[in-house]
Order: structure tokens, then C-alpha cells, then sequence
């Protein structure tokens, strides 16, 4: 058995699948859990274990066209005036899952700094290196 949600998910071809199509899919998050009304995740069809640091570019480029999709409809038929989307890849993101997973997350009117998904906090690690050079090169 399978111990990715996301892929079970997507092997029984559940109803929670609003939008299916051959290398990805769209769903709302669980009850509960969703940011904004519209909430939306999109996950290619094809299972990672590190998010975008092992899919397939394929499969990326899959994923953010509907993702890219999904944002347009939450501006057209949502009445979101902006719309983030957020990713966590690798075991030091704190990603929920292994399978890569983008949260497509509507904004609307009156919201305010609090309810923006984004991370609050700042890191305090140091560099040993100059990241120009190293993400340059």
C-alpha cells in the first residue's frame, strides 16, 4: 500500500479531484486547513520524494501551468485581487509530504498581513560562502 496521500488520492480517482488531467491534478485542501476560500493544491500526477528538487521538469512545468491556471480563475471568478503560491521542498522545508505539492492561495480585499502565506520569521544561519557565486555558477 501506497503511504503517499497525494498518491492515493490521485490512484482512486476520488471526486476531490476538481480538476484532473494527465500529468497533474487540483484539489482543495482538508476542511479546516485551507488558508483562503479558494485555497487550491496542485500536484503532478507522478509521485517525488523532494519536491521540485527530484521532479521531473516535465512534470514541473505541468504542474505550474495549472497552477498558473487555477490563479487566473481565482482572479476572474474569485474576486482575488492577488494570489500567492507557496512550495516547501526537501526534508529542512517543513514540508506536510514528501510529494511535490503547490498551494495556490487567493487573496482578497481586506486582507491583512496575518492571513498572508508567507513565512514570518527570519533565519540566522550564517554563510561561510558568497551565495551570488555559489547560485551563479
Amino acid at each position: 500500500m501506497n503511504a503517499c496521500v497525494f498518491c492515493a488520492l490521485i490512484a482512486t480517482n476520488s471526486p476531490d479531484l476538481f480538476k484532473k488531467e494527465d500529468a497533474a491534478v487540483a484539489f482543495f485542501p482538508l476542511p479546516g486547513e485551507e488558508i483562503a476560500p479558494g485555497h487550491t493544491l496542485v500536484v503532478p500526477r507522478r509521485h517525488t520524494t523532494a519536491g521540485v528538487l527530484d521532479a521531473p521538469t516535465a512534470d514541473l512545468a505541468k504542474v505550474m501551468d495549472l497552477a498558473q491556471r487555477m490563479a487566473q480563475r481565482m482572479m476572474t471568478g474569485l474576486g482575488a485581487t492577488g494570489v500567492c503560491l507557496l512550495n516547501a521542498s526537501g526534508p529542512g522545508s517543513g514540508r506536510g509530504l514528501d510529494h511535490l505539492h503547490v498551494h495556490v492561495v487567493p487573496r482578497y480585499p481586506g486582507d491583512g498581513d496575518d492571513t498572508l502565506p508567507w513565512p514570518t520569521g527570519h533565519s540566522r544561519h550564517q554563510l561561510t560562502v558568497d551565495p551570488r557565486a555559489v547560485l551563479s555558477g
